[in-house]
């Protein structure tokens, strides 16, 4: 198991260093790296963060997986690594959206 987690359906104020207090409740944490929209410059909602080891980070998805914070229900679990994603493939989805628009018109 790895020690990064991915942390989702954070609320939009919440800080690094809110996130970070939170979890050490459950272990050291390494880094938080809250992700940002680069043209507003407002959080997206979610942040990776490096637990000091695989322990803490398994004692964090228990205890934060569906924790209830400012009404929103956080996820957490191991983050992957980017080459676990298949590529998405743009040109195959507008394909099928043209298609389901032409049965409408059937």
């Amino acid at each position: 198991m790895t020690s990064k987690l991915y942390v989702g359906n954070l609320p939009f104020a919440i800080t690094a260093r809110e996130l970070q207090d939170l979890f050490t409740e459950s272990g050291a944490v390494s880094a938080v790296d809250l992700i940002f929209d680069k043209f507003t410059g407002r959080s997206r909602g979610f942040a990776f963060v490096n637990m000091a080891s695989p322990q803490d980070a398994q004692r964090v998805i228990k205890k934060f997986h569906g924790y209830d914070m400012g009404g929103r229900l956080l996820t957490v679990n191991a983050a992957s690594e980017p080459d676990d994603h298949p590529a998405l493939s743009f040109e195959r989805a507008s394909v099928e959206l043209m298609r389901s628009d032409e049965r409408r018109f059937l």
